[in-house]
């Protein structure tokens, strides 16, 4: 079996990092991990997960279509976690757009733990 380096940066590969916890063997313990699982499930198309990942009140604004389409017309070069707090992650996901253009998705994540788990609640933009 080959052994990949994880999507997220981390120096585990994808198989002890990640990927247990969008399979949902493991729980991400933390906002910080739930973000990195997040990318990475972006990365390997894992809509599902990032639809079970969001919190229920912020759901229904997100479509498995549409995030299956973002994951997709992408490709997934760098998640740069660029500070946190325990409820928040600032991070740079760095992509190639459709045309191959060098983009930067600059964004303040807002997370919360409920019923054991952490889930994504909203974000806010940077340009």
């Amino acid at each position: 079996m080959i052994y990949n380096k994880c999507y997220c940066g981390s120096n585990k590969n994808f198989q002890n990092c990640c990927e247990p916890i969008i399979k949902g063997i493991q729980k991400a313990l933390t906002a910080v991990s739930l973000m990195r699982s997040r990318y990475s499930a972006y990365v390997a198309h894992q809509a599902d997960y990032l639809l079970a990942t969001t919190h229920i009140s912020e759901r229904k604004q997100y479509s498995k279509a549409e995030i299956l389409l973002w994951a997709t017309s992408n490709q997934w070069l760098q998640l740069e976690i660029i500070k946190y707090t325990e409820i928040t992650v600032e991070f740079k996901a760095h992509f190639l757009d459709s045309n191959l253009q060098k983009q930067i998705h600059h964004e303040l994540s807002t997370f919360k733990f409920e019923n054991e788990s952490w889930f994504y609640v909203n974000g806010q933009f940077f340009n």
